[in-house]
């Protein structure tokens, strides 16, 4: 959306199936072992008589925010792309506000698409299926976690306590995850489960749409919220088994019979679909089926979500 070229980022993947977020390579980074992380020069610091210093970026909302003002109409830096730049910050106040609701509700930690995909059964049978994908990808995360304490321990690395505090952190993390798939506490899983698809979700939905406009989520323009909302609703959608192909009706659709009780949301927004030479009448549709197929259309969607 912000028009970067291609060789102005330096893609480093971090396999976080396999646990390399928490390597001491990328704690050095991201103490944190936040993913994504962006590695970014210091103002100044580019010249070519000027020793080269950089800060890491691990929060999602810092991070949006710095690429969105890092590159502008007026940017004279180091950009080797004529593409467009528009900002993609509110224009008011109001849309601020609006903007800032929406990014902070879908940013709880409670609805993270880690911690949703992670509560995404309902019955023992999903449980069992779900632990399918999931186990093996949790092993070799606790195993890599495992690794680097042993490795301290008998001196083939030296870490500080409070490195090793926060391995031993997530080790406990890991296997308190593991024990359910390992037929421990699953009455207890399927509580939280039902609490996350029946209440959490749906108050979170709720107060996005009750911000939404349409299209997109402050109007016609894209803007910071839409970057937010667009990657967190992806997660919703796949997860109640949907797919990035799927059109917004049908999407949404799927979130709400997942979600059950009777939730849906209202069709309070017209589409744009009338044309004066046709006799075809705009449609009442849900804002968020709405949302979906507007980022659906842009080449930043296809390029990120289609595969």
């Amino acid at each position: 959306e912000k028009g970067y070229g291609e060789d102005e980022v330096d893609l480093k993947v971090v396999d976080i199936d396999k646990g390399e977020e928490f390597s001491p390579t990328f704690l050095r980074l991201s103490p944190k072992a936040m993913v994504p992380t962006l590695v970014v020069p210091l103002r100044g610091s580019l010249a070519s008589d000027v020793a080269s210093r950089f800060k890491a970026i691990s929060d999602t909302k810092a991070l949006i925010e710095f690429l969105d003002k890092s590159r502008s109409a007026s940017s004279h830096t180091h950009t080797t792309s004529s593409a467009p730049a528009p900002s993609l910050s509110p224009a008011t106040v109001a849309f601020s506000s609006a903007s800032n609701k929406i990014i902070d509700s879908i940013h709880a930690d409670e609805v993270s698409p880690d911690h949703l995909r992670y509560l995404n059964a309902c019955d023992q049978a999903s449980l069992q299926e779900l632990g399918k994908s999931l186990v093996p990808t949790i092993e070799s995360r606790r195993a890599a976690i495992v690794g680097y304490l042993s490795d301290c321990e008998h001196g083939a690395m030296r870490m500080s306590e409070k490195t090793k505090a926060f391995w031993r952190e997530k080790q406990a993390e890991t296997e308190t995850v593991l024990s359910v798939f390992y037929r421990n506490d699953i009455d207890e899983y399927l509580s939280r489960s039902r609490n996350m698809w029946e209440v959490t979700i749906p108050d979170v939905l709720t107060r996005v749409n009750e911000e939404l406009i349409g299209p997109y989520a402050l109007g016609d323009q894209v803007s910071i919220a839409d970057i937010h909302l667009s990657a967190w609703l992806f997660h919703l959608v796949r997860l109640a088994g949907g797919s990035p192909s799927d059109d917004g009706d049908v999407a949404i659709k799927r979130v709400e019979n997942r979600i059950g009780n009777g939730f849906v949301f209202p069709e309070d927004f017209l589409s744009s679909a009338f044309s004066p030479f046709t006799e075809e009448k705009a449609v009442a549709r849900s804002k968020l089926a709405a949302f979906w197929d507007a980022m659906k259309s842009r080449s930043s969607w296809k390029k990120v979500y289609a595969s």
